[in-house]
């Protein structure tokens, strides 16, 4: 829980570039693993209780993203589906359905790297986190180390069209 009077606005962002390059890490073992390389964190109270990376390919799963799995690893950890006092560090913006997993998680914040202007749900299509028709809202940070997650991914779908995959 964060002290009295204090905002999510006011930890420096030096914490959340220390918290990106972990996600940045869990990309980059995505995309040794030849899936989109996304990785995602989920702190609490300054401490790491989830990590995770794309998994789509391996699991055969379309489900099996960054944020999701971590998501998952996040409640097993402290016991309890409501991740109230966590911030989320992913290296892409999300989607929909990882946006909706974020809501319904109840994850007071997330900061991403890299937005992504062919399905971001958090800034760039849509801005389902900040919605406030809806019953929870998140406050967003977007650009953290957005150059080299977006170099990252970059590679990775050069990479592929070289192989003449999509």
């Amino acid at each position: 829980m964060l002290p009295r009077g204090l905002k999510y606005d006011d930890f420096p962002e030096e914490s959340d570039e220390q918290w990106m390059l972990l996600a940045l890490k869990e990309a980059r073992t995505a995309s040794d693993a030849n899936e989109v390389p996304v990785g995602a964190v989920i702190v609490c109270e300054n401490h790491l209780i989830a990590s995770s990376h794309n998994q789509r390919e391996e699991l055969q799963d379309p489900t099996a993203h960054a944020e999701i799995l971590a998501i998952t690893q996040a409640a097993a950890e402290i016991g309890f589906w409501r991740l109230e006092n966590t911030i989320l560090y992913v290296t892409l913006e999300p989607c929909i359905m990882c946006a909706g997993a974020v809501l319904q998680a109840r994850i007071p914040r997330v900061v991403f790297g890299a937005s992504d202007p062919k399905g971001g749900a958090v800034h760039s299509m849509y801005q389902i986190l900040t919605d406030s028709r809806l019953n929870h809202q998140c406050h967003v940070t977007g650009g953290i180390l957005a150059e080299p997650c977006g170099v990252l991914l970059s590679e990775f779908f050069r990479q592929q069209r070289k192989l003449g995959k999509k």
